[in-house]
């Protein structure tokens, strides 16, 4: 039995590189994904973190500048201040 022990170990060493490789396949197609989902998330980021700034300036506002609050409860609320008419127009529809 000539090379049996070496074909042994040849096998064995080819078994061990097949089971790496397809590892290491499955490992990069993780990894791919797993960046893919970073930078997904890195620009919701900016864009959450840009919306609370607004929020922010929003807030301080309601805080600070009666104008404002004024402005949002007349545009939001329907609020007019007492001797003035309010003119209501129906909503024209496209037919």
């Amino acid at each position: 039995m000539s090379g049996g022990p070496r074909a042994l170990g040849i096998a064995a060493v080819l078994i061990v590189a097949a089971g790496l490789g397809a590892y290491g396949v499955r490992g990069l197609l993780k990894v791919s994904e797993m960046r893919r989902e970073m930078d997904t998330m890195e620009r919701d980021l900016v864009t959450l973190r840009a919306r609370t700034d607004e929020l922010t300036k929003t807030v301080e506002r309601l805080r600070s500048d009666p104008a404002y609050i004024e402005k949002l409860a007349r545009e939001e609320l329907g609020y007019v201040r007492e001797g003035e008419t309010v003119l209501k127009f129906p909503s024209q529809t496209n037919k």
